[in-house]
């Protein structure tokens, strides 16, 4: 869609706008677009996919089978001996859909540009989320007990392991690090889902000693309640980054690379 500012850029916006038509829209490279201020789409690497799978796996802290997804970097062949970044999605996600957010080329592009070479291996949660409702299903104890034997079942060094979550997912990796501080070398947190009143704050004492970093839009409904965790926390976290954006793919999508090179770093 050309907006009147596209039209008032002029010469060169005029030239990368053609381009863009020409070609078609979600080929017109990123970068371009973000220059010109047509980035309403939300950005992916242009890097190959590597090993990028989604197999049945059955929980029995779940009740049910499950999907396991799991993505190694290009050129690291079925990942033997890598370790683990452990995602949590949001409430709006399944491990099912990750391979279409382009978290395969993610992993590969963090590690062209330096990171050690690590797995992306995620789960899909329960009715509340990433913690029991009491009526069963315990995603908790299937992340705890039973993904990192799925994992080391799959060649994956599953004893070496960081988490990632997102929104719901977010909330849940705090939940988990509380209940088991030993469980991640480190946690990366997108816009958890806070509330100031949650369980998280008056367990955060727990967290101490377990390296986090934060990344929030400032335009976040949680925003405020992220800060006040992190203003709150035991100990500063590593890395605090709150920027312009939104609860939104466009602002994750735009941070991942820094959170998983800071995770890999913890592997």
């Amino acid at each position: 869609m050309i907006t009147r500012r596209t039209l008032l850029l002029g010469g060169a916006g005029t030239l990368a706008v053609g381009a863009a038509a020409a070609t078609g829209w979600e080929l017109a490279p990123y970068r371009a677009k973000k220059a010109f201020g047509l980035t309403a789409d939300a950005y992916i690497p242009d890097a190959p996919e590597g090993r990028v799978r989604v197999d049945k796996v059955h929980s029995s802290a779940m009740g049910r089978e499950m999907d396991l997804f799991t993505a190694v970097p290009a050129g690291h062949g079925d990942g033997a001996g890598l370790p683990v970044v452990v995602v949590l999605h949001g409430s709006s996600a399944t491990a099912s859909g990750f391979r279409a957010f382009g978290f395969g080329r993610f992993v590969t592009e963090a590690v062209r540009r330096g990171a050690p070479p690590f797995v992306l291996a995620g789960t899909d949660d329960g009715p509340a989320g990433w913690v029991a409702d009491g009526s069963g299903p315990d995603p908790q104890r299937m992340v705890r007990q039973e993904l990192p034997r799925w994992l080391a079942d799959r060649g994956f060094d599953a004893g070496r392991r960081v988490l990632w979550g997102w929104s719901r997912g977010g909330y849940g990796v705090l939940r988990l690090l509380e209940a088991d501080p030993a469980y991640a070398r480190a946690a990366a947190l997108f816009s958890p889902a806070l509330s100031v009143g949650d369980p998280v704050f008056a367990r955060r004492k727990a967290l101490a000693g377990v390296p986090l970093g934060f990344w929030c839009g400032t335009s976040d409904p949680f925003y405020d309640a992220v800060r006040s965790l992190v203003t709150r926390l035991p100990d500063r976290p590593e890395v605090v980054t709150f920027a312009e954006g939104a609860h939104t793919r466009v602002f994750w999508n735009d941070h991942t690379l820094d959170a998983f090179r800071w995770l890999a770093a913890k592997l």
